[in-house]
């Protein structure tokens, strides 16, 4: 076997073993039980700030 042969096939089962460990690392952090914080912890309502701006009518120069 040549170097390239072995550099592909070495970097191809570094990149199964690292895809395998993320896979894992995602179920268990799918895997806690997740509660929302209770509504009394947040200090004050939400706003909603929504902003428009239009030109009617544009002058050419």
């Amino acid at each position: 076997m040549n170097r390239s042969k072995i550099i592909a096939i070495l970097t191809g089962a570094i990149s199964v073993i690292l895809a395998i460990a993320y896979l894992i690392l995602v179920q268990l952090l799918d895997y806690r039980d997740m509660k929302p914080a209770p509504i009394s912890q947040f200090s004050q309502a939400p706003a909603i700030i929504s902003f428009c701006w239009q030109i009617d009518k544009i002058t050419p120069m």
